[in-house]
Parts: C-alpha cells; sequence; structure tokens
C-alpha cells in the first residue's frame, strides 16, 4: 500500500563521474525511496526532459515535467525531494509549501543567502511543513560511534571541536553540521573569520572561498576551530577533533581510520572498527531519507531539521559577514544576502576568472 507519493524536482543527468557541476543526487535519494515500504516516486521534473525521463524510467514514475510548478499543482504530492543547484532551493521549498505537501527534503546547503534560508524556515513552520536538509553524515558509524563515546563520557566534557574541510560553504555545510550533532544542536553565539579568495572556485554555480579560518563559540561554552582550502589536510590531522577534558576523538584520519580516540595520559591511540564505512558511506543517504520518512510518519522532529541545519548555516554567513566587517560578528545574524557573494559583486574581492 502506497502512503507517500513522492516527486522529484531536479533529477539532472547520472554521470559515471559525478563533479562540482552535478552529482545527479537525485538518483541517490531515489534509491532510498526505491527501499523504503510505502514510498512510490510517482513524478519528476527537470529543466532537460530527457533527464526526467531517465529518472523516471528508473524509478517508475507516472508523470515527468519541465516545469516543477506544473508537477507541484498536478500530482497531489505527499513528499517533495529538492536537488538543485542551491541558488533554486529558496523559491521551490516556497512552492512546495503553498502546494500543501507534507515534507520536503532538500540537498544541502540551505540556500544561497541567510535570508532565504531563514524564509524558508518560517514558510514551512507556518504551513506545518516538514523541511528537513540532506545532512546524511549524521547516519554514518564514524559519526554516530564518535558520538556515543562522546556522550558516554569517555574522553570527558567537550571543550573544543576542529574541523579541516575544502570550503565553508558546500563541503564545509556538512562539517559545520556536525559540530551541531556533537555538540546537542547548541546554538552559536559569535564568530570570527578571515577569508582568502584570490582564484575563482564555483561550486555548483555557488562562490567558494580559496582558504579561510574560522573560529566560533557555542552557547554553552564550547569552541569550534574552522580551517578550509589550502592546508586544511594538514593542520589538524582529520576532518574532525573532538577535544574533551579528558581526551581527543579523530574522525576521517588522513591517511589513516575512520575513526580513533586517545584518553588523557595515554601515548597511543586506538583505532575504533567502524565496520567498513568510511566517512563518506556506504549508506548513509538511505538511512536520512528512511529516518526522514518514518520522522513524517510518526509526527516527531527529525535531527535534519531546518531549525537544526540553520545552526551551520548561520555560522557560515557569519564568517564570511566577519570577513566583510573585519571583525567579529555577533548573532543573531542581522543580515540577508550572501557575503562572499556580495563582495565579488561590490569589487571588494576581486577572484581571478576560471575561464582566464
Amino acid at each position: 500500500m502506497v502512503d507517500l507519493r513522492v516527486g522529484v524536482i531536479g533529477t539532472g543527468k547520472k554521470k559515471a563521474r559525478p563533479d562540482r557541476f552535478g552529482y545527479a543526487m537525485a538518483y541517490e535519494h531515489g534509491n532510498a525511496y526505491k527501499a523504503i515500504e510505502g514510498c512510490q516516486i510517482v513524478a519528476c521534473a527537470d529543466l532537460v526532459e530527457e533527464n526526467a525521463r531517465a529518472f523516471a524510467d528508473t524509478y517508475g514514475a507516472e508523470k515527468t515535467f519541465t516545469d516543477y510548478k506544473q508537477m507541484l499543482a498536478e500530482m497531489k504530492l505527499d513528499m517533495v525531494s529538492i536537488c538543485t543547484w542551491m541558488h533554486l532551493h529558496e523559491p521551490m521549498v516556497l512552492a512546495a509549501c503553498k502546494a500543501g505537501v507534507k515534507a520536503i527534503h532538500c540537498e544541502k546547503p540551505m540556500a544561497d543567502t541567510w535570508g532565504g534560508a531563514k524564509r524558508m524556515t518560517e514558510a514551512a513552520d507556518k504551513a506545518g511543513v516538514q523541511l528537513t536538509f540532506n545532512h546524511q553524515r549524521r547516519y554514518g558509524a564514524p559519526y554516530t560511534m564518535a558520538k556515543q563515546m562522546l556522550d558516554s563520557g569517555e574522553i570527558g566534557d567537550l571543550v573544543r571541536q576542529e574541523v579541516e574541510c575544502g570550503n565553508l560553504y558546500d563541503s564545509g555545510t556538512h562539517w559545520i553540521d556536525m559540530c551541531s550533532f556533537f555538540n546537542k544542536e547548541t546554538p552559536a553565539k559569535w564568530v570570527l573569520g578571515q577569508i582568502d579568495y584570490r582564484k575563482e572556485n564555483r561550486v555548483f554555480g555557488a562562490h567558494c572561498e580559496n582558504q579561510q579560518v574560522v573560529l566560533t563559540e557555542y552557547e554553552n561554552g564550547v569552541f569550534a576551530l574552522i580551517m578550509t582550502g589550502v592546508g586544511e589536510n594538514k593542520v589538524v590531522g582529520a576532518v574532525s577533533k573532538l577535544i574533551g577534558t579528558h581526551g581527543e576523538i579523530l574522525i576521517g584520519v588522513h591517511g589513516g581510520p575512520a575513526l580513533r580516540y586517545r584518553r588523557a595520559g595515554e601515548r597511543n591511540w586506538t583505532d575504533v572498527d567502524t565496520h567498513g564505512e568510511s566517512i563518506h558511506g556506504p549508506g548513509f543517504i538511505e538511512r536520512a531519507i528512511a529516518d526522514v520518512v518514518q520522522c513524517l510518519r510518526e509526527g516527531r522532529k527529525c535531527q535534519l531539521d531546518a531549525h537544526n541545519a540553520l545552526i551551520a548555516t548561520e555560522i557560515i554567513f557569519g564568517a564570511y559577514e566577519s570577513s566583510r566587517r573585519r571583525g567579529r560578528v555577533d548573532f543573531p545574524l542581522n543580515i540577508e544576502d550572501n557575503p562572499l557573494a556580495a563582495m565579488v559583486e561590490s569589487g571588494a574581492l576581486k577572484p581571478q576568472k576560471e575561464d582566464s
């Protein structure tokens, strides 16, 4: 029995080698829905009709569209997955909320502006729509096992987190969201950041810095140090470090295991068996969407909820704003735009064009 009629916006074209111009994440969503009893992908929309037809043929969708608004108006959907580039997320989420769907699961990052991220969340709250974002690493063994160790007091109380990632906005949204995951979804108090952007770097159309250093303090006194770009894999030694009062946990050790820890006073690290799972998978997206669906059916808040995603998103745009202001930014963040994009548009930052 089908109890959730699902539509997918932005099927993309499945590639042998995904890149910064497209990952065809819709197929990852499609595989997840296919494995859930009672879910049926009944429609999909893509600007390229051929892409939509290929996706529909793969998952048995009843109808294809080149206009997502037409799909929302005609298909009486219960749930929508949005798998497009970030600048399209806000209008698509707002349209889906107006169409009366019960749930929207959207790819990350949230939006291309801080104002857009807030407006989507407010619209979903007002319409009673479950809005979630695909920070799927929350469901991976290296992370859930690290959290269990942290929550059980293996390294004492959490004091500081350190993060390394390629850039703050696209890849960083995952790792900064994981800071929230480890820190009990505590909002940040302030952020201080400096940026270097000398060579244009666009990921899914969005500007992403070449290098950045960010320091933020959460409301419970935990700090996070985030380093991106040049040298990001040589400072922490892992994608994430949890520093407690009585030890440390490393996640995604460069050239090493996915998870290890060391208690205070111990000379050697202890590697943890993550049962074949790396920091990237497999199975994370399938578990994430299964939980999204289960939360919808049970009427409980999902950990991928938009309000949780806002915590990381505020730090990201706040760090860019700190660079624009040349000073610390206290929260709540009182801007609407994307400071990095705005600095490029104004000429305050002049990255060398990629095509040159």
